[in-house]
């Protein structure tokens, strides 16, 4: 018992740590083994999923509601962020695919997917979103709907009672209260997920791709840690690195494993509360950035599509280019929140430089071969990004 109490009293981060090497070691050893242990991994993604709508809905609604009327929760600010934080991720990846320039092997057949066929249809997807009904909405995990919902009805409460207010603002306490006690479970979750992805692909299939893959995670490192850094420093003047650490130690690490933007709210809301930053501002703009905020998904979106223009010989001017960055920024935003969902919208950037749409979706399948690693680097950087510009517009 003495030793339980200990593993349970460790930092949580070094928690996970030892569920990696103890999913690596069972994997080592067997993997029927190994396969046998996901079934913690998906319950603890399923779980987060599960908790993830409700609680957005609630915190959203009890934010604006309770909300000083002198006070506000200063979305433009943390919208202009995101977007520029998007851009700059494209612009990044542009300038790496042109230092380090890649190939593919595009000799994937028989693909089908269900990709967007043009910007105009992932615009129109986001607007049906936006007018979903609410439980729909819930049900789902269509977090733009849940956001316009618990808006309006945030507001719509503003002018009852209070004790209508403590209702809304005690469920979204309880619910927190929820989310604390699945994120203490990530260690076991982690761990399933480890040994799960290792007994079915491990990582020898990653070999082929390693060019293409150090450049997709160097940028997203090069983001994370220099350009994200210094858009909150212009922000802010502060230093910005205490707070970029703890978002990648406590928000990166996990994300990376659930390889889920919508998955990872829950724990960035706990960060932020950990972080003291205003609940008001929080409870808006975590969830908005799990839907917008994308810039791992720009630069895989721009990188992968200039690795199949140098693959097909296509020659890629810079006005191309800088129209190449707005389409990633824009598609980005569009992506859903959920492993592998930038992928494909790939053939939407593919179609600038008149791509056909069977290479296009092989350049789509050579993604989901590098995804062990590229998704959840990707989930990574947008996450802990949500928690970093959060505080930087909090501050």
């Amino acid at each position: 018992m003495n030793y339980i109490k200990k593993l349970l009293n460790l930092d949580l981060t070094l928690q996970i740590v030892m569920g990696i090497l103890i999913a690596i070691a069972v994997s080592l050893v067997s993997k029927e083994w190994a396969q046998s242990l996901s079934i913690f991994g998906l319950l603890f993604v399923q779980s987060l999923k599960a908790v993830a709508p409700v609680l957005v809905f609630f915190l959203v609604a009890s934010a604006i509601a309770n909300q000083p009327q002198n006070q506000d929760s200063k979305l433009r600010p943390i919208l202009f962020l995101y977007i520029i934080g998007t851009l700059c991720a494209a612009v990044l990846a542009v300038i790496m695919s042109t230092l380090f320039p890649t190939n593919l092997q595009l000799n994937v057949t028989d693909v089908v997917l269900n990709a967007p066929q043009g910007i105009s249809e992932v615009l129109n997807n986001l607007l049906f979103k936006l007018v979903d009904n609410p439980v729909s909405a819930i049900m789902n995990g269509n977090f733009i709907g849940i956001l316009v919902w618990g808006a309006a009805i945030g507001i719509g409460l503003r002018r009852s009672s209070e004790t209508t207010k403590l209702t809304f603002s005690d469920l979204s306490q309880a619910i927190t209260q929820l989310v604390r006690v699945i994120i203490r479970l990530a260690p076991i979750g982690i761990l399933g997920l480890v040994a799960g992805s290792l007994a079915e692909s491990g990582l020898q299939v990653l070999a082929d791709y390693a060019r293409i893959l150090l450049v997709l995670i160097s940028s997203m490192l090069i983001m994370a840690l220099c350009v994200n850094p210094l858009i909150v420093w212009l922000k802010t003047r502060k230093n910005p690195y205490p707070v970029v650490f703890i978002a990648l130690k406590e928000s990166g690490v996990t994300a990376f494993f659930t390889r889920s933007s919508a998955a990872n709210i829950p724990v960035n809301i706990s960060l932020c509360e950990k972080l003291g930053l205003q609940r008001n501002i929080f409870a808006v703009s975590i969830p908005l950035g799990a839907i917008i905020n994308m810039g791992g998904a720009a630069i895989t979106i721009s990188i992968l599509t200039l690795a199949a223009t140098n693959t097909l010989g296509i020659s890629v001017d810079f006005p191309s280019a800088i129209l190449l960055c707005v389409i990633s920024a824009l598609s980005a935003c569009g992506a859903s929140g959920v492993a592998g969902g930038s992928l494909l919208l790939i053939p939407l950037s593919c179609s600038l430089f008149g791509i056909p749409d069977d290479v296009a979706m092989q350049v789509v399948a050579v993604g989901f071969v590098i995804s062990v690693l590229q998704d959840s680097a990707e989930t990574a950087l947008n996450s802990s990004t949500d928690v970093v510009f959060t505080s930087a517009v909090s501050s």
